[in-house]
């Protein structure tokens, strides 16, 4: 059976910054959950874990923003 040829669609045009936003923002909220409710000794690398996360986050909207003026030009 021969298939017929199709083009590839379109890309999907998506908010890359407030998805990453939304993600940081949970990373924030759980950072500050456990700074109130203080794990115990032994889980506090789930801290670090919420710092890292909101980190990597907030380079992530700068470097998709940074992404998208660039191919604005």
């Amino acid at each position: 059976m021969k298939r017929e040829w199709h083009p590839d669609p379109e890309p999907i045009r998506t908010n890359d910054p407030a998805a990453i936003a939304v993600g940081t923002a949970l990373w924030a909220l759980a950072l500050v959950v456990l700074l109130v409710f203080r794990p115990a000794p032994e889980n506090t690398w789930w801290i670090w874990t919420c710092v890292t996360g909101a980190g990597f986050g907030l380079f992530g909207i700068w470097f998709v923003k940074r992404r998208a003026a660039r191919a604005d030009d």
